[in-house]
């Protein structure tokens, strides 16, 4: 059996066909499939036209990406909360802790979430073990929005 590399429960990984590198992405064993945020989504004449990532990312290019009919498919997803989405799939290469990967990611709209990328068990599974005490979190971003969360209860709570 091969041995599986160790990762966190939070990742810098690099998308070559994006030219995007360093870029966070979470991980989560909670989530079968993997999504990148993506900031325009266009069905032109069959093809499919994409922009990574939003203006606000330091990711963004503005590049519009091109996949023909036979590299993307549409899938249906549901969140944790089982409020199910129809989005565009489309698979692209993603390095995590030097390992080339071909990945499936569905296109979503994450400008409201801190980690661009969600990595989920189907990308993960017979190639990474996930030890959540290690990776390259984005501590000082969670802290600021645990913090501001904190403010909004405690405003809330004194409103009531």
């Amino acid at each position: 059996m091969k041995e599986l590399a160790l990762i966190g429960r939070a990742e810098r990984v690099d998308l070559p066909q994006l030219s995007a590198i360093k870029v966070p992405a979470k991980i989560d064993t909670g989530a079968d499939g993997s999504s990148i945020w993506a900031h325009s989504i266009k069905k032109e004449a069959g093809c499919l036209r994409v922009i990574f990532f939003g203006p606000e990312s330091k990711h963004y290019t503005g590049e519009v990406h091109e996949f023909s009919p036979n590299k993307f498919s549409i899938t249906r997803v549901s969140n944790s909360f089982g409020h199910r989405e129809v989005r565009y799939k489309v698979k692209l290469k993603i390095a995590i802790k030097g390992k080339l990967i071909n990945g499936t990611f569905t296109l979503a709209d994450r400008s409201s979430k801190l980690y661009p990328i969600l990595i989920g068990r189907s990308l993960l599974r017979h190639k990474f073990l996930v030890d959540v005490t290690k990776g390259s979190p984005l501590l000082i971003e969670e802290k600021a929005r645990k913090d501001a969360l904190e403010e909004e209860i405690i405003k809330l709570s004194k409103e009531t």
